[in-house]
């Protein structure tokens, strides 16, 4: 129970700090791609277009922007079929 505690704890810090990172962009899509980075362990682009609503070249930019400023790391290495997850 405690590991669990624990975790949350790391996930609301990393809420924080995401929102923290992106407090200087307007757009809607980086806030919904935290909520969905938030939700999910991984994260794929289709999953993420899907739960956005999203164009895939949006939430490919994104994704790559997240990754930029360290809150979000792209855990396949692969040009396709990649997912990414929370930089926690």
């Amino acid at each position: 129970m405690l590991a669990g505690l624990m975790e949350l704890d790391r996930l609301r810090r990393w809420q924080e700090r995401a929102g923290e990172a992106l407090a200087d962009l307007s757009g809607r899509v980086p806030r919904l791609l935290l909520d969905c980075l938030a939700r999910h362990l991984m994260v794929s682009a289709p999953q993420a277009e899907t739960e956005s609503g999203a164009s895939r070249a949006a939430v490919e930019r994104n994704l790559t922007l997240l990754v930029s400023r360290g809150i979000a790391r792209e855990v396949t290495g692969a040009g396709r079929f990649r997912v990414w997850t929370a930089a926690i």
